[in-house]
């Protein structure tokens, strides 16, 4: 009897098979190399391979059932191989050939001609071209004064509305009540209709909701959103800022700091400067949130991020109306978005002195929804059909009108 018969270890039966359909038995002591199991199973299956000795670096041995790649200098005991598994015998995939110069050349002279083009290229290549639809342009011309106008209008009442709330003597409370209307809004105004669209399609309430205030309210951009993030790990997480609780904590701090103004210890102007305070902590909670899909559409035509945020600034998130003032003089200016209109004006005269504007300028409530309109006029809609609010903003858009055509 051989000596290595004598201390030779257990021996396994595998099962090996290649994906080509080839199946053999393959008997083999447990102290074997991977390697050496591999070059018999490669006589066995590929005669004569073995004379290029590459054939052994590019064939390897998978477990089948823990689909391991098995190590070459390690045993079959070491790889915990037991009697009867099932070996699979593959060559391994070549490597892509390295392309050569000229179909790199080809490739980036491919990619500059999909390039966007830049400022220069769209003026250079748009210049001789006759202007047309000059109705279009005119109606949407007037469309834009109107639009510019309307937030001049808008930063000039909101001094209005904070002067007059300030001077009431309520007027802790009704900010008290501003704060609480402010949270609430921010929480609850959501498109009901638009919510059950995404609800009856399958998505959960609560990323549906999410979904709508990051898309404006429109479900089509909402529903893009939520298949494109479905396996997002972080699609149910909180949209950035205060959650609810902080802000109730911060309006209730705002208010007991309010509250704490108009004592005895503090003077009246002193308290009013506590309550401008208050305005602005409001006006922080508006940010102006661009069209993403906008801002990618205008910086895809060689723009620079802020100015497209810009554009869309002042032209209310429409894309194609900031495009044309990226491409035009730039008037107005995002820094004329702050000024007002000219408080001696025939038309800013005759929006002060109709009934329902000056009513509703002692409401908390159309402060809240001109500061809103200011830096979001997305939801101009909403605040339009508004009971509270509605019918001054459709009081101020008759005058305008009406003093427009004279």
């Amino acid at each position: 009897v051989q000596e290595e018969k004598i201390f030779a270890g257990k021996v396994l039966r595998l099962h090996v098979c290649t994906v080509e359909g080839a199946e053999w038995l393959e008997e083999v002591a447990e102290d074997t190399t991977v390697e050496k199991l591999k070059e018999r199973c490669l006589k066995h299956c590929v005669p004569g391979s073995l004379e290029d000795p590459k054939t052994m670096t590019h064939h390897k041995l998978i477990h089948a059932t823990s689909e391991k790649v098995l190590t070459d200098t390690k045993t079959v005991l070491e790889e915990n191989i037991q009697d009867r598994d099932v070996l699979l015998l593959i060559k391994k995939r070549a490597p892509p050939p390295i392309p050569k110069m000229a179909d790199v050349s080809t490739e980036e002279k491919r990619k500059q001609e999909q390039k966007a083009p830049d400022k220069d290229a769209i003026l250079k290549a748009t210049a001789n071209l006759p202007s047309r639809n000059v109705d279009r342009t005119v109606a949407h011309h007037n469309m834009r004064d109107f639009q510019t106008e309307l937030r001049k209008i808008l930063v000039s009442l909101i001094e209005v509305a904070q002067k007059l709330l300030a001077l009431n003597p309520d007027a802790v409370e009704l900010f008290k009540k501003a704060n609480a209307m402010l949270d609430e809004d921010e929480e609850d105004r959501v498109d009901e209709i638009a919510l059950r669209q995404l609800t009856e399609m399958g998505f959960p309430e609560s990323r549906a909701v999410k979904a709508l205030r990051l898309n404006h309210m429109s479900v089509t951009q909402a529903m893009e959103w939520l298949i494109e993030h479905a396996d997002d790990p972080a699609v149910d997480a909180p949209l950035p800022g205060q959650t609810p609780s902080e802000a109730a904590a911060e309006a209730g701090a705002s208010s007991a700091e309010a509250i704490a103004g108009p004592s005895s210890e503090v003077g009246g102007e002193e308290a009013k400067d506590e309550l401008t305070e208050i305005f602005k902590k409001i006006r922080r909670k508006r940010e102006f949130r661009p069209d993403p899909r906008a801002v990618i559409a205008l910086m895809e035509m060689g723009f620079d991020e802020k100015e497209v945020v810009d554009a869309l600034r002042v032209n209310n998130n429409q894309q194609n109306a900031a495009c044309e003032w990226l491409l035009g003089d730039r008037k107005p200016s995002p820094e004329d978005l702050d000024k007002g209109i000219d408080t001696n004006s025939p038309l800013f005269q005759a929006i002060l002195e109709n009934p329902v504007v000056q009513l509703g300028l002692t409401n908390p409530k159309t402060l809240l929804a001109f500061e809103d309109m200011l830096e979001n006029p997305l939801n101009s809609t909403q605040w339009m059909n508004d009971p509270e609010t509605g019918p001054v903003m459709l009081q101020i858009s008759r005058i305008f009108q009406t003093l427009n055509r004279t």
